[in-house]
């Protein structure tokens, strides 16, 4: 009788230590455990659903700024592929769509990031 809770002892303890390992990441590199480690990682990585952690597409929409009174940033998406000469009447109108009210562009302005990407428009109207 003692062999046989001996062998689930060290069976169980076996099974701990292999879970220790692998949650600490134990492993040296190029042994095939952690290779099984890293394919199950990545396979998390791009096999998850989106609705998991509510990852959704930005949907593109203009919203004001609360510091400055008429002025409202606009994402990058509402004006590609408008040539720059018509970027302000296309910004009144979805100005005007979206807050039901006629206002007129007074400046339209890029806002890049230090890798100089497109990051928006900040604009300027009065009604």
């Amino acid at each position: 009788m003692p062999d046989t809770h001996l062998r689930r002892f060290v069976y169980t303890g076996g099974v701990f230590t292999g879970l220790k390992r692998v949650l600490l990441w134990d492993y040296p590199r190029a042994s095939w455990q952690y290779d099984v480690i890293v394919i199950a990682l990545l396979l998390f990585v791009f096999l998850t659903p989106r609705e998991w952690f509510r990852d959704q597409p930005r949907t593109p929409q203009s919203s004001a700024i609360s510091l400055m009174p008429g002025s409202y940033w606009l994402e990058p998406e509402l004006l590609n592929g408008v040539p720059d000469d018509q970027r302000a009447a296309r910004a009144s109108q979805i100005l005007q769509a979206r807050y039901k009210n006629h206002q007129k562009v007074t400046q339209l302005q890029p806002i890049y990031n230090s890798e100089q990407e497109l990051q928006g428009f900040i604009v300027f109207a009065r009604p």
